[in-house]
Order: structure tokens, then sequence, then C-alpha cells
């Protein structure tokens, strides 16, 4: 039996598939590189992309709620950039209060330890002092130190040599170090106005999306890629939303808290811990790390007490708090959560924590959806394991056939 015109171009197409993903593996270093190439080239409008899907939390919420009764020709045209320019307003206002408010008590804190390092270099004078009086020996010892001879000719002639040597090494990094920030700058701009020009356009530019899905692939594949998508989308804007609420939640029971017991630099603290806190899992230890830090300078047993209390609150908010607000918006038990932030955080940093949970849960939501289609798809009963007796059906028959009624009416072949 020959195969048809169709069948042939399946096979060509399969062919190719093959050669090109052969290729890509004996040269995988030249396709690496190609790659970052690429990355680098377009990563302006990836961050652009990002940008825009966190800006269109509040810009949607905004258009849709709180300019909900906005109607008529005007609105039209004006609904859409006012609650553009009022999510920019929001966002810089709270990295405004941030900044506003952590970096003067820091600055003040530096100036603090500035003015009791004197103090302590005459503590430590004194405690030599008394320790060379108990150990004469360690006085003879800093005696001979003193008495070495210095080459000073042979250091004059390395101080020389980094002159000539090192002049040219600091000129090409001072150049590159420029060089990064005018580029950096300029990237961060493009970004932006990519960011905004997405904003503006979203429904065009999805609208887009579709018809060349439509234009390229089956039906069938079109509306899948699509699902995905729209879950990608939930998954993702449902864990900013809740990371966000949960860090809000925690900052403000620290700045309760630690002022209810006298505590120094409540406000400064709980916002520096919410910040953080966006970080899953160990963003509120950094927190805690600067906070009792900065205590510690001011009063050591209160410092002490800050961590008693960091704790509680810590535990109070992993067992009550987060799984309510973020672990029900995201779907993803504990243990694919703290797996998702151990293998973003090794690959991609801070960034990689917060982007593998929601990518993981939507992963996680395709998987349980195909297991689930395909066990009821098949005729015979899905097996569980337990203990002493092997394999056997679970209660209701998840496999078999069910009649009108809803009753399985397929057959158990489960071991009792």
């Amino acid at each position: 039996m020959g195969f048809g015109k169709e069948k042939i171009r399946q096979i060509m197409h399969l062919m190719l598939l093959g050669a090109l993903l052969v290729l890509a593996l004996i040269y995988s270093e030249e396709v690496f590189h190609g790659i970052m190439f690429l990355f680098s080239i377009l990563s302006p409008f990836v961050v652009g992309g990002v940008i825009a899907f966190v800006l269109n939390i509040p810009m949607r919420a905004i258009e849709e709620k709180f300019l909900a009764r906005w109607r008529g020709r005007s609105a039209c045209k004006l609904k859409r950039p006012v609650s553009m320019v009022l999510a920019l307003v929001a966002v810089a206002l709270v990295i405004t209060v941030v900044i506003g408010t952590v970096v003067p008590q820091v600055a003040a804190t530096t100036a603090e330890v500035g003015r009791k390092i004197p103090g302590f270099l005459d503590r430590v004078i004194k405690e030599l002092d008394s320790l060379t009086r108990k150990y004469p020996e360690l006085a003879k010892q800093v005696k001979n130190l003193e008495q070495l001879e210095m080459n000073w000719e042979a250091i004059l002639n390395s101080i020389f040599d980094f002159m000539k040597n090192g002049a040219g090494d600091v000129l090409n990094s001072t150049f590159t170090v420029a060089s990064g920030i005018i580029s950096g700058v300029v990237n961060a701009v493009i970004s932006f106005i990519f960011a905004l020009y997405i904003l503006s356009q979203k429904e065009k530019l999805g609208e887009q999306g579709c018809r060349i899905l439509s234009a390229y692939l089956p039906e069938a594949a079109g509306r899948r890629i699509l699902e995905i998508c729209s879950l990608l989308y939930r998954n993702f804007s449902s864990f900013i939303t809740g990371q966000c609420l949960e860090a809000v939640i925690l900052g403000t029971m620290f700045v309760v808290t630690m002022s209810l017991c006298g505590m120094p630099y409540a406000l400064m603290v709980g916002v520096l811990i919410a910040f953080t806190a966006l970080i899953p899992i160990v963003g509120a230890f950094i927190g805690c790390v600067v906070g009792a830090f900065l205590i510690l300078i001011d009063n050591p047993v209160m410092a002490l007490w800050f961590v008693v209390l960091f704790l509680v609150l810590q535990q109070l908010e992993g067992n009550l708090i987060y799984p309510r607000v973020v672990g029900n918006s995201v779907g993803l038990p504990a243990i694919w959560v703290l797996m998702a932030v151990s293998l973003g955080g090794s690959l991609f940093g801070v960034a990689g924590m917060l982007f593998f949970i929601p990518l993981m849960s939507s992963c996680y939501t395709l998987l349980k959806e195909s297991v689930n289609k395909r066990n009821l798809g098949k005729q015979i009963p899905v097996f569980r394991r337990i203990p002493a007796d092997g394999l056997q059906e679970p209660p209701g028959g998840m496999g078999g056939k069910k009649n009108a009624a809803g009753k399985d009416t397929g057959k158990k072949t489960g071991r009792k």
C-alpha cells in the first residue's frame, strides 16, 4: 500500500525536524551562544513585556472597578490612558514610600555606627593593653614585629609597577562601567516605552496573536495554546497579587507588634520586611538579618527579642496567612513551591524564584488535567497503592464506564 502526498509530507517534516535536532546537538555550543546573543538583543523587549504584565494588574483593577461607571464617548478615548497613569502613579508611590522610609534610616544608622567606631577602637586598645600586661610573652612578640625592617625600595617598585601597568586597566574598567551604565539606561527607557505600547494596545495585540494562531495552526492546537496562555496569565497574576497582599500583611504585623513592644526602627524594619517578603520563602529572613543588625547597634538585648518576635510572626504567617492568601491563589502544594524556589533561584536568582512558582503551578495543573483525562478515558480502573494488600481500585470506580445516572457500571479488577 503506497503513501499519499499528505503522509509523505509529514514524513519529510519529521525527517527535517530530526536532522535539525541532530545538528543542534552537534553544534550545541554555537547554538547556545546564538541563543544568548539573540536574547541580549531582545532583552529590552522581554523586560518591557514583564513590566507591562505587572502594570496591567493594577491598571485592569482601576479600569474595571474604580472607573467602571465612566461610560460614553470620552470614556472610550480617555479611560485607558487615565487608568495607565493612575497605575504608574500607584507603583511609583509605593517605591517612593519604601525608599523614603528605608534609605534615611539606613543612612542615619551608618552615621551612628561611624560615631561609635572610635569608642569601640578605644575599648579594643585598652583590652590589648591589659592583655600585654597579663601576658608578657605577647608584649615581646609585638616588640619583635615592630623591630622588623621594611624593604621600602621593593614597596616603591611595586607601587610604580602598579601605576604603569594598572593605569590602563583602570581606564578600561572605567570605560566598561560607563558604557554598561549608559546601555542599561537606554535599555530601561526602551523597555518602559515598549511596556506602555503593549498596555495601550493589548486588545489589538491579543487579536493579532489569535489570527496568527488560526492562520498557521490547526483549530485544536490553536485552541489548546490559547487555553495554556490563559492558564499562565491567571496563575501569574494571582501569584503577584497574592504575594503583594501577603507582604503588606506581614509588614503591617511587624510595624504594629514592634511598636507595641517599644522596639526601635519599627516602621523601617516593617517596610523592609514587607519589601523583601516579595521573594518567596527566603525573602523575609533577609529583612530579619538587616533589621536585627540595625537594632543590635542600638540595643543588643532588644535585637535578641526581635529575632524571637520574627520567628513567632513568621510561623504565624507561614501556617495561617500564606496558605490562604498565596497558596490558594496558586494552587501548588508546599513541596512543589519549595522545589520551584530552589530551581528558580539556582538558575536565575531572585527573578527565577518569582518566575518558577506560577510556571510550575501551570505545569502541575496541565499534568493533573492530562492524567485525569487519560485515566477517565481508559476502560480499566485506577489503582492506588495500599499497605499489605497490594493494589486496589479507589472508591467510585474512577476508570469504569458510567450510565446516565452517573453510577459506575464498569468491571472492577482491583484486588481486595
